[in-house]
């Protein structure tokens, strides 16, 4: 109830100081002063609404649905913080409260430069505003209690003791697919509870805990890192937004770049930390698997890039007192940033991509959905429709012809290539959305070319002087940086053994691109220090380039089945698995192999264990890291012979998306073939049939199989698939909430000779990989943050002129 309040007056403040704003920049008198407390007013109520909700889940208060639904009494103090944002709506309030945060600076530091404050912080405050709408009690707020609609919880969280006091045997309800118990808790509950003198946080002792692919120390960084910088990104949008509602252009672009350079730099970081928490932990083998909700937060920070660029030409010619350049494409590109970050968030709140991406939020309802959409339709239009409403005007005075052999021309075209690139990530992001789906090679493929543009700009245009270049000296200035890239790339070509053309040409450009930046700031460093930035960030992209094109092009992955005690080989190393060991309490097993390179040789502990949050097999994959390459284990699955089936056949439990070698076919889990009305019926003991749908690949031949659990009248049975191109047989055993199917796989033609006879006792089934040079991605990664740092340093201070 407190919660709510606050949330309510906050947004009757923010509402509040908009209007202010607006009055003073009308010129309405005193109106400034009420602006800023209002939202001071706005700023503490919402500081004060997310401390209540980080003491809720702190003091595990079960009594609200959130902090029941995301945290648990068993969690270590800073992931316990971090179920906060766990869920739809403490994310949403995190984000408020940094946007609330960055409100506060933006304040001052426009109020010290002319008439900017109150057009500014009127847009600013309004993103505000809409943040805090989301959060209302009217759509999705973190503070609505339990007991406001019928839930039905699993009597494990439930006080014990309570379980047998007769008025609560009416609320008892049985799950007959998994034989669980249930009660139902909504308002009627509760009245009989607070008859009896029995209070939530005694009848509920646990909450359901957080999700266990959640369960890492980075959830501790970067999701707050990523809500900075959606946050900072309304910045520019506000400033470009001010520009137009006053129709001037000269010095929003000053203004805004320091905060430009720094959202970017912080979008770009967390993205990043993203990935290597991917890397080390969902198992992909990879840092980038081109996840709709990855790709999503990349968007943005493409067109911060872009914008970047472009902003950069148009403050040269301004600080020399003729007109800008690229004003309508950079007033374009900051709208464009923070409708991207909304549009993100639709697409990960709105259900949308529920089931094209881990890292989808669920369904939110219709209401909620439609708020979202109208949140992102509305910026959209302040945006594009103030662009147009000017189109004209800006047309007409900022229309220039550029030279050929000039740096703002190549800055232009780079950019252009990075919103070519943000417009294929966008539609591939999109597809889910019309019901269809991408491949990974369709952004692999298309992207290639582009950061060959790229990475060759990335040098070239720091050779080119403003305006016109004299094309001897050109040649000149390419010689060394030409010469050294050529060089590098044919020794990487022979050495390494490159032979896809496209790659070779990426190699070349980025090595260009690494000499031309380090030649430069060879020579400036010399001199003007703080004027680094540029050139390290671009030598970390570089750096971030190589290390993409080594793990991208000449990773090695494979499978393998290792016996207990005897060496098996897979890309030079020889693996023996030597048992496992309970961990935690008991609650995880490490399951130690022994490698083998050479002379050397170390231990990798890949994890199992059944999560009790989803009652799934959860896989914990560990990383041998070297300093050129990477050895990559992860598990897939163990037998300890004891499963063996009567007719030889053998059991496997798979992910979505996830693959088995079996009799010469490789079978891989695409996904539950799962009827809408499919769950009411299981619940309500109706009638129904759920598929699991796999794909057989045997000797290059695709083939689609379907096992089934199906329900008829009071039978309910597991129907086999048979595949005799394959000889095999397949049958659905079980399958859980977390998405896994266990499957008992056969020959058709001698089950007796299958392979699980002859398998030894305890076999370890693992994926092993190889990432080359995979540090030179994190290590590009941090050059490109300090340089964005030295430049947002750089950019503030010029700001203040």
């Amino acid at each position: 109830m407190i919660g709510d309040i606050l949330i309510t007056l906050a947004l009757v403040a923010g509402v509040f100081t908009v209007v202010m704003y607006y009055l003073t920049y009308k010129g309405y008198e005193n109106t400034k002063n009420y602006a800023r407390i209002g939202y001071h007013f706005m700023a503490v109520m919402v500081v004060a609404a997310s401390a209540l909700l980080l003491y809720a889940v702190l003091t595990h208060q079960y009594q609200y649905k959130y902090v029941f639904n995301y945290s648990g009494s068993g969690l270590p103090v800073g992931l316990l913080i971090s179920t906060f944002y766990a869920g739809q709506e403490g994310s949403l309030l995190l984000w408020l409260l940094f946007t609330a945060i960055v409100g506060l600076i933006l304040m001052d530091y426009t109020s010290k430069r002319g008439d900017l404050e109150e057009r500014v912080m009127m847009v600013f405050t309004f993103a505000a505003v809409g943040l805090l709408t989301m959060i209302s009690p009217l759509l999705k707020s973190p503070f609505e209690y339990i007991w406001v609609e019928d839930n039905f919880i699993n009597i494990k969280y439930i006080n014990a003791q309570l379980l047998n006091s007769p008025f609560i045997q009416n609320f008892f309800f049985q799950d007959p697919g998994s034989g669980e118990s249930f009660v139902r808790l909504g308002k009627e509950l509760y009245a009989v509870l607070s008859t009896n003198g029995i209070a939530i946080n005694n009848f509920l002792i646990q909450g359901k805990g957080l999700n266990p692919l959640l369960q890492n120390f980075w959830m501790q960084i970067h999701p707050p890192l990523l809500f900075v910088g959606f946050s900072m990104a309304a910045v520019p949008f506000s400033f470009a937004i001010a520009a137009l509602i006053k129709n001037e252009y000269k010095d929003w672009v000053k203004q805004s770049l320091p905060w430009l350079l720094s959202a970017t730099m912080l979008l770009g970081l967390a993205i990043m930390l993203g990935g290597y928490w991917a890397y080390g932990v969902l198992g992909w083998g990879g840092y980038w698997g081109w996840d709709p909700v990855e790709n999503s937060s990349l968007v943005p920070w493409i067109i911060g890039v872009a914008a970047i660029h472009t902003m950069i030409v148009q403050k040269k010619y301004q600080d020399k007192g003729s007109e800008g350049r690229f004003v309508k494409t950079n007033l374009i590109l900051s709208v464009l940033m923070y409708v991207t970050v909304l549009y993100s968030t639709f697409l990960t709140r709105s259900g949308i991509l529920s089931d094209a991406s881990v890292h989808s939020f669920v369904a939110p309802g219709q209401i909620v959905f439609l708020a979202l959409l109208t949140f992102l339709l509305f910026f959209l239009s302040i945006g594009v429709g103030g662009v147009a409403y000017r189109w004209k005007y800006l047309t007409n005075k900022y229309n220039f012809e550029e030279n050929l052999l000039s740096r703002e021309l190549a800055l232009f075209t780079g950019s252009v290539a990075l919103i070519a690139s943000a417009i294929i990530v966008l539609v591939g992001t999109s597809a889910p959305i019309f019901g269809t789906a991408v491949e990974i090679r369709f952004y692999n493929e298309l992207n290639l070319p582009i950061a060959i543009i790229i990475a060759f700009l990335n040098g070239f245009s720091l050779l080119l002087k403003w305006k016109q270049s004299d094309g001897k000296n050109l040649v000149k200035d390419l010689q060394f940086s030409g010469a050294a890239a050529a060089v590098s790339t044919i020794l990487v070509v022979l050495i390494g053994g490159v032979t896809d053309v496209m790659l070779a040409v990426f190699v070349l450009t980025t090595a260009f691109s690494l000499f031309v930046n380090l030649e430069i700031m060879f020579h400036v460093i010399k001199g003007r220090k703080s004027h680094l930035g540029a050139y390290i960030s671009h030598a970390g992209l570089a750096v971030f380039f190589l290390g993409v094109i080594a793990t991208g092009g000449y990773s090695q992955h494979g499978q393998v089945e290792l016996i207990k005690g005897q060496k098996a080989e897979i890309f030079g190393h020889q693996l023996t698995f030597t048992g496992y060991v309970p961990i935690e309490n008991g609650a995880k097993y490490a399951f130690n192999v022994e490698i083998a390179d050479g002379e050397s040789k170390s231990v990798a502990a890949p994890v199992m264990y059944i999560a009790e949050f989803n009652n799934s097999l959860m896989r914990e994959p560990d990383i041998l890291n070297g300093l050129f390459k990477d050895f990559y284990v992860a598990p897939l699955g163990y037998s300890d012979g004891k499963e063996s089936l009567s007719d030889g056949g053998r059991e496997v439990s798979l992910g979505k998306g996830e693959s088995i070698d079996y009799n010469g076919s490789t079978i891989t889990f695409e996904s539950f073939n799962f009827p809408p009305d499919a769950m009411q019926a299981m619940m309500g003991g109706g009638e129904f049939s759920i598929g699991a749908v796999l794909s057989i690949d045997k000797d290059g031949k695709k083939i689609q199989a379907e096992p089934k659990l199906v329900k008829q009248g009071e039978s309910q049975k597991y129907v086999s698939a048979e595949i005799p191109e394959a000889d095999l047989k397949v049958d659905m055993k079980s399958m859980d909430a977390g998405g896994n199917v266990i499957l008992i796989l056969t020959s058709i033609s001698d089950p007796a000779s299958a392979e699980m006879n002859k398998m030894p006792k305890e076999v370890l089934t693992v994926e092993a990989s190889i990432k080359p040079f995979i540090n030179l991605v994190w290590a590009g990664v941090l050059i490109m943050v300090a340089g964005f740092i030295v430049s947002a340093s750089r950019r503030t201070k010029e700001s203040q002129s």
